[in-house]
Order: structure tokens, then sequence, then C-alpha cells
């Protein structure tokens, strides 16, 4: 008992802890120092601009990153976890804020944190491996799709006052305003894009997205070019970090925007279990899932105390946290007190940054985020794959987020348990079966006849609600009633309700025409299902046997007695 409770309170202790325990020299601090500092000048300009493609100031970006990224790291259950504002959230959130206000946004996001918090205790940390990948892929690139298409306007410096929220429609508007294309914002746009993947070519290790920003904001403002900047968009923003303030609050905004809530909490454990599974595969370390969504519960209900928006873990940060030399969560830490500095020392700063240049940044985020490689490799899959994929995606650009979600989910399950369907193989008499001895030993004898009156079905693989209807047609197709049937079960993995529950009519059935049936070979779990429908040794109404031949032998004297006694 002891020994367990352990086990549970470690599943559930934040991994900062874990690694202070085991010591923390000043060779940990000065690489997750160099670390924090790495990941904060990416993280700096990519905060600004997944907050403004999300239909919020630049600040609240940087808050987020700062006040969600210190908890994550300091919470969650992974060493090197980055946490902060990410391109899976830019569509939820700019909805949310165009159909609710940014305080239906605060609502949404503190909702969600307390969803995670209780999905993290609920121990469901370990369900993302039953997302499937076509969803996961076809919602992420369609996500990518939108970012790209939500920065058309910034990027050409486009004259549009109110950008079009549907998809078809936004590029119907594009297209119109074509015409009076600002080139010197384009020359901006496309001189931060090309600067950018020029980077990453052939020189990775510096940071692509900060030098393009800085480069950018300094040829605006000496040469005092007529582009759209921060500081002409948002000309109010606030320095330092706001006080903490609960959203307003009511029963009928609560249930409004309860629908965003669940997706915020879904896309934010989805993305951060899959950073912290990608993390592992980098340092050889293993993460505590349930407790990496407690702490990303936590971060995402202070980040709306505070003024932000939803955060997650990021796997890009991740990854460059990790190559920068990180050990512990500190570095996460310290990425968000790096961020803290800026905001309290340099955020006027940010007025001359022009908005062509972030629509560059997330060009390349949404490129990314699109995953080609695999969309390109699952188009190369089975059918039913294909359209599952192509299926999410078309309906995350096209329709609603929340939407492509819960139909991919759905669809996804239908056709597993459609193809688990086909795996279940009911078969009657003696031929072609092994043994079902406990050992696996070998077959019976395939020339041997059954006795008299009495009839044998293997049924081998799950019997669940989706092969119930099956598996009674199967055994209603028998020509003649015999006297004892025995159904073979010892490969029978699994047995849910309605699959008892047909077991059952067939022994009432069975029982109507004079039937006696024995279960043969009944694996534990499909035993207590049974059990519950009183068809356990202890109900009486079935016979039970550890083993083919002992069944053989009870139905032979059960099909030798007389027609009264078997009938009792």
């Amino acid at each position: 008992m002891a020994m367990r409770t352990d086990l549970r309170l470690a599943a559930f202790t934040p991994k900062l802890i874990t690694v202070l325990g085991e010591g923390y020299s000043l060779d940990r601090l000065r690489r997750d120092a160099v670390a924090g500092l790495t990941v904060a000048i990416v993280a700096l300009p990519l905060a600004m601009a997944l907050a403004i493609a999300s239909g919020a100031s630049p600040d609240k970006g940087l808050i987020t990153a700062i006040v969600a990224g210190f908890l994550i790291s300091g919470l969650g259950g992974s060493r090197v976890q980055v946490g902060g504002p990410t391109g899976a959230f830019v569509v939820v959130v700019f909805n949310v804020i165009a159909q609710h206000g940014y305080d239906g946004l605060l609502l949404a996001t503190l909702i969600a944190g307390g969803m995670l918090i209780v999905a993290g205790y609920a121990k469901l940390g370990s369900l993302i491996r039953f997302i499937p990948h076509p969803v996961v892929t076809g919602f992420t690139a369609g996500i990518a799709v939108i970012i790209a298409t939500s920065q058309v306007k910034d990027f050409l410096g486009l004259p549009i006052d109110q950008v079009p929220a549907d998809f078809i429609e936004k590029w119907r508007a594009y297209f119109a305003a074509l015409v009076s294309v600002q080139w010197t914002a384009l020359a901006i746009g496309a001189g931060s894009l090309a600067l950018i993947a020029a980077l990453r070519r052939w020189a990775p290790r510096l940071p692509g997205f900060l030098i393009a920003i800085i480069i950018a904001s300094a040829a605006a403002a000496l040469l005092h070019l007529p582009v759209e900047t921060i500081g002409s968009r948002y000309p109010d923003i606030a320095s330092g970090l706001p006080a903490p303030a609960l959203p307003d609050v009511s029963f009928a905004k609560i249930q409004a925007i309860l629908p965003s809530a669940f997706t915020i909490a879904f896309l934010a454990g989805i993305e951060a279990l899959l950073s912290a599974v990608v993390a592992d595969g980098m340092i050889g370390s293993r993460h505590r899932s349930n407790q990496e969504l407690v702490g990303q519960g936590v971060a995402n209900i202070a980040s709306a105390l505070f003024g932000g928006l939803p955060a997650t873990g990021a796997i890009a940060r991740t990854a460059t946290n990790i190559k920068a030399g990180a050990t512990t969560p500190v570095a996460g830490m310290l990425h968000a007190a790096f961020l803290l500095l800026f905001v309290l020392l340099a955020s006027g700063l940010m007025a001359y940054v022009p908005l062509a240049a972030l629509a560059a940044i997330l060009f390349v985020v949404a490129w990314s985020m699109s995953e080609q490689d695999r969309f390109l490799l699952l188009l190369r899959m089975p059918g039913s794959d294909r359209v599952l994929l192509l299926l999410t995606f078309a309906l995350t650009v096209l329709v609603d987020l929340t939407v492509a979600i819960g139909v991919g989910v759905t669809l996804a399950s239908l056709l597993f348990m459609m193809r688990m369907s086909r795996t279940v193989d009911i078969a009657t008499g003696l031929d072609d079966v092994r043994s079902d001895d406990q050992d696996g030993g070998e077959e019976i004898d395939q020339r041997a006849a059954l006795p008299d009156g009495v009839e044998v079905f293997r049924i081998e693989g799950p019997v669940f609600f989706g092969v119930a209807n099956e598996l009674l047609d199967t055994l209603r197709r028998i020509g003649r009633r015999p006297k004892v049937m025995i159904l073979r079960m010892r490969r029978v993995p699994f047995l849910d309700a309605s699959g008892a529950a047909a077991i059952d009519q067939i022994v009432r059935q069975a029982a109507a025409g004079g039937t006696s049936v024995i279960l043969s070979g009944v694996q534990p779990q499909p035993l207590a299902m049974l059990e519950h429908t009183g068809l356990g040794p202890s109900g009486g109404r079935v016979s039970h046997s550890p083993d083919l031949a002992t069944a053989l032998h009870m139905a032979a004297a059960i099909a030798a007695a007389p027609e009264s006694a078997s009938a009792g």
C-alpha cells in the first residue's frame, strides 16, 4: 500500500522538484541560463506575432509567454518543456474574441485550465496515444493554412478595414484588393521572409526571427517607410505586467463559451503532450503526462488572470531549448524571466516593428506547422485514412476547428470499430479448430464427430456492440436446434455490455427451444461481464467448462440424458 501511494505521489510531482532533489550545480545553472536566453530570443517576436494573428494586441502574447511559460516549466511533468502561445490556438482565439470579446476569451481560458487540471488528476494524460495521426495532421495542417491566410493582408499591406472571417470570403476580399498592394509593405515582408529562410539554411544557430525583426524595424524607422507598425495599430500598449483580475462571470456567458473552452483544453492537452513526447525522444527521458496536464491547467488559469492568451507546450521552442543545452525546467523558467525583463525595460521598442515582418514570421510558422511530409505520406495510406485526413483538414479550413475535431475523432472511432468487427471470427463445429486448452496444446482430432445433439461454436476476437448483431445472426442460422450448444470463448479477450446482452439473448432463445448452453474457456474480463448478466458460474443459467475437452464430456452427458432431465 505504501509503495502504491509513493508511486501515485511521484506521478503527480513536478519534474522541477525531482531534478532539484538530484542536486542543482552552478554548471547546470549556466547551461539552463544560456538555453533560457536563447529560447527567449526566439519567443519574443513569435509571441507578439501569434497574439496579433489571434486578434489580440502583441503585449498579450508576451504576458502569456511570461506567466504561462514560467508555470508550465515550473509545475509541468517534463524536464525541458517550454510553453507559451502557439499557432494551434490562433483560429480558436480569433473566433472567441470575435464572438464573445476578449473578456469571453479570458473566461474560456480560465475554464479550460480547470478542465486540464481535472483531466490530469483523472489520469487522462495517456489518452494522447488514442488520437489518430490523420486527425492530428489534418487539423494541424488546416490551422497552418488559416494562419497563413490571415497574414496576407499585412504581408501585402492591403487596405481592408474588416477582413471577412469566412475562408472563401477572405480570399475574395484579398483578390478584390490586389490592385491596392502596398509595395513597401510587400518589400519588407518578402525581405524578412527571404532573410529568415537564408538564415535557416546557412546559419541555423542564429535567431532568424529576431534578426529579421530588428533589421525590418530599423529600416522602417530610419528610412521613414510608409508601413503599418505595431505602434500605429496598437498605440496604447501598456508596459509591464497587469495586476491579476477575474473576468466577468455569468451563467449565460459560461454556457456560450463552454464549447470554446473545451476546444482550448483539448488543443492545449494534445500539443503539450506531443511536445513532451518529442522532448523525451531528444533527451532520452520520460515525462509525467498527468502532471503535465495539471501544470498546463494551472498555467492557463494564471494566464487568464493576468489577461493573457491560452498557452501550451511549444514543440519548436522546446526543441530549441534542448539544442541550446537545457538540462532542467529552470531553463524554461529563465526564458520567462528574460522576457519579463524585456517587457519592463524595452517594451517601447515594439512600436517600431512592421506588421509585414511579423506576417513573414507567421508564414514560416504556418509552413512548419503544416507537416507537409507527413501530410503527403498519409495521402498514400489506405482510403479510410486518406478520407479522415482530408475531411478533418477541409472542416478545419472551411467550417470550424471544434467541428473538425469532433467529426474527426468520431469518424476515426467508427472506422476503428468497423475494422475491429472484421477481426471477429465465428465458426461452427470442430473443423479447422485448434485446441483451446490452457497451454495451447495439441489439436483435437479433427475427424472426431461431435456427439449427437451437440453443436460447437468458436468465437475469436473482442465481442462488443459492433459485432453483437453479427453474433446473433450467425447463431440463428443453425439448421436444427441441438440439445447442447458449446460456445468456445477462450479467444475472446474483451466483452462489453452489448456483447454480454447478445450472449444473454442467445441463452434465452436456446432455453426456449430446450437447448442447454455451455461456455468454454471464458477469460477473466468477459467472465466478470457475464456475472453481471447472471451468466457466470454462480448464476446457474449456463454451464462453464475450463476447456473444450471438458465441455464435450459435459455435452455428451447432457445429450445422452432423457429429454425431461435435459430440459430441466
